[in-house]
């Protein structure tokens, strides 16, 4: 009989971007107390029984300055009962997803390029999110559903560039998203994977060196598009991920999302160009608000848009101003913004 003692063999750690995913904060008086705000004194009516879910990674509460309503952390992902008013040119599909949808977890929009939704998943539930009603249950990209997308991409040689959106692509983890690349790079005419990710900003622990190896993998050229409406997100932790990312020979793009009471102060603007291009981040795009029921208390009037897009071409040089786009169902293409309002550019 082998009395030999056998090695206990312990379960690998789990990643702490994973830990910090798991470890949220999903009621609002919770929020509320960790934040030493009293809902008493809010200046808007909360919403505590919201229909869009509150999550927030405590990691990301604790990066908020406590005792502060009006912070532009805060505001973008706290519940207000606004949320519940019924706005007339607002949609719960605002940007034509529906129509777009080819199969699950597949849109096709634009000449050249596809989207792939990888998963419904987010870490953080941003109120003005395009895709708050998006049905991601009926649109699962599994395993079946990812070879009928790699068909017909093989199909159609004119894609050119494959769009890994959501949800939150990098929620997907490493093996999973290494075997959708090394399928996509057996494509020879797919040039660019494009990722267009919040999880830098918001978690800024994903940003692995094995996730950095997954993505270097690929022969296909990786363009990764992040997302922060504020300077004050890009903290120490965001820099130094992006400095990595942008180190491992990634190009770097931010889109924002204009934001009433958040980020449409000219200054605001111009402390977010500078911020982002001193960690190696172009600005890209800076969206006009989606016209999605719920989040109609962010809009902007077109006249205010018109006077802080002038400014802030006026004190910035050309590369740091990015575009500004609205994207207008069954269009073929962002529209951008021309002479005080949206025209289609030909």
């Amino acid at each position: 009989m082998d009395t030999t003692p056998k090695e206990t063999i312990l379960p690998s750690p789990q990643p702490q971007w994973q830990t910090e995913l798991s470890d949220v904060v999903e009621n609002l008086a919770e929020l509320c107390q960790l934040l030493r705000l009293d809902p008493a004194d809010a200046p808007w009516p909360l919403d505590f029984d919201n229909s869009f879910p509150l999550r927030l990674p405590r990691s990301l509460v604790q990066r908020m300055p406590k005792s502060d309503w009006y912070s532009p952390l805060l505001l973008q992902y706290l519940p207000l009962l606004a949320e519940q008013n019924l706005v007339p040119e607002f949609s719960t599909d605002p940007v034509g997803d529906t129509s777009a949808n080819l199969f699950s977890g597949v849109l096709h929009k634009y000449h050249g390029r596809i989207l792939l939704l990888l998963t419904g998943r987010c870490a953080v539930h941003c109120r003005y999110c395009f895709r708050r009603h998006f049905a991601y249950n009926e649109s699962p990209l599994d395993s079946k559903a990812i070879q009928v997308a790699l068909r017909y991409v093989e199909e159609n040689p004119q894609i050119k560039e494959i769009i890994f959106s959501g949800g939150d692509p990098l929620l997907v983890k490493d093996g999973h998203l290494k075997k959708i690349i090394n399928q996509l790079n057996a494509l020879p005419h797919v040039r660019r994977i494009r990722i267009h990710t919040r999880l830098p900003v918001v978690l800024p622990s994903r940003i692995t060196q094995t996730l950095v190896e997954t993505l270097q993998f690929s022969r296909a050229k990786i363009v990764i598009v992040i997302h922060s409406n504020h300077a004050s997100e890009l903290d120490t932790p965001v820099n130094q991920a992006l400095q990595q990312l942008h180190r491992s020979g990634f190009q770097l793009f931010n889109q924002a999302v204009l934001l009433k009471n958040i980020n449409d102060q000219v200054k605001d603007q111009v402390q977010l160009s500078e911020t982002l291009f001193e960690n190696s981040v172009l600005p890209y795009y800076l969206h006009r608000l989606d016209r999605v029921q719920g989040a109609a208390h962010f809009a902007l009037e077109e006249r205010e848009i018109d006077a802080l897009y002038q400014q802030l071409q006026a004190v910035l040089p050309g590369y740091l101003v990015p575009k500004l786009v609205t994207e207008v169902a069954g269009e073929p293409h962002k529209i951008l913004w021309q002479d005080t309002h949206f025209k289609v550019v030909t």
